[in-house]
């Protein structure tokens, strides 16, 4: 789940397209649009002496639809949210990933490996991790306002609270404020997260994915969901905004490198997944999209200000209240419908 942009439109392209000998390898890469520093994929290209063509899908259902439809051959190395990765490996779409030939993975920090839906990391490999908190403008709102999910619920922000227009986030928010997980299949949880959640609407005045931080910059929206990398990005163009890690726990989630079982370039893709867990490279990821890289080593390598700043890197503590999104089969047809039902 790009949490930079979202629904971008789909876009393919080689970064040398113009200038590829015959001789050289070509890695396929399926992303989401603007989620991979340029000069990190260059130099790539320049280190192995090959091509990456670079293609882009709007979101997780789009990119598993061709993968399905390609016989999960055409690209090499993909992306995934964590909810996905169960569900591709179980269809045999997914190649198993020889950590082995991966050596930077030694540097990655082991709370993000082992989770529930790769509990071995056998398909899967992170690359990008964040938090879904709260931002607030504290020009507006107090700080002591804010310091829960169930806080959005106060009278006093009528048509002043954005939410992020994802069901999964939505209902994480209103299911972790009444105490549950974000992963409940009950539907009587779920029925009661929706009835929770109908009585926030006469504070939301918008639901916002796209560009989630935009809709404070311009005085939208006051307080509401937030994505820690957008509120890190946003505070540059404005100071006031603050964001909080709810007491309850954040919404964690997580992007991932995946291979798919068709891949024809296996071999550069293993080295394609080592080379951008070089802690250098990793830090290209933090300075241009604002969340945390998976390389406990790529702080070595950001200014000391990026390093201290707790909306890029949580506290241990908050981490450990938050919760992954993990697949919920079937139940998430119930998600769906109560998700239809609020926006209607």
């Amino acid at each position: 789940m790009n949490k930079v942009l979202k629904g971008v439109t789909t876009l393919t392209f080689a970064l040398s397209a113009f200038n590829v000998s015959a001789a050289n390898d070509v890695l396929n890469v399926y992303n989401w649009a603007e989620y991979m520093p340029t000069d990190v994929l260059k130099a790539f290209e320049k280190q192995y002496d090959v091509t990456v063509n670079y293609s882009t899908f709007e979101n997780n259902e789009s990119m598993y639809t061709k993968l399905k439809l390609l016989d999960n051959k055409g690209y090499d190395v993909v992306f995934a949210s964590t909810y996905f990765i169960e569900k591709m490996s179980r269809e045999g779409m997914l190649a198993k990933i020889d950590k082995t030939k991966i050596p930077n993975l030694a540097d990655v920090y082991p709370g993000l490996l082992g989770q529930e839906f790769d509990p071995k990391n056998d398909y899967s490999l992170p690359y990008v991790w964040g938090v879904t908190g709260i931002s607030y403008n504290s020009d507006i709102i107090k700080s002591e306002q804010v310091s829960s999910w169930k806080d959005l619920w106060n009278k006093d922000f009528a048509l002043q609270v954005m939410l992020l227009d994802d069901v999964r986030d939505v209902f994480g928010m209103a299911l972790k404020a009444q105490g549950h997980s974000i992963n409940t299949i009950n539907e009587s949880e779920i029925k009661q997260a929706y009835e929770y959640l109908l009585k926030l609407r006469p504070n939301i005045v918008v639901y916002n994915s796209d560009a989630p931080h935009v809709p404070y910059v311009t005085g939208e929206a006051n307080v509401g969901m937030q994505w820690n990398g957008n509120a890190y990005l946003a505070k540059q163009e404005m100071n006031e905004l603050e964001f909080v890690y709810p007491s309850e726990g954040s919404i964690l989630w997580m992007d991932n490198f995946i291979i798919p079982a068709g891949s024809e370039n296996k071999d550069l893709a293993h080295k394609f997944i080592d080379f951008i867990y070089r802690p250098e490279n990793q830090a290209k990821l933090v300075e241009e999209f604002g969340f945390p890289a998976p390389n406990k080593k790529a702080k070595d390598f950001l200014p000391k200000e990026v390093q201290d700043n707790q909306t890029i890197f949580p506290k241990e503590e908050d981490i450990n209240k938050g919760e992954f999104t993990n697949e919920v089969g079937d139940a998430i047809q119930i998600y769906q419908k109560y998700w239809q039902l609020l926006k209607s």
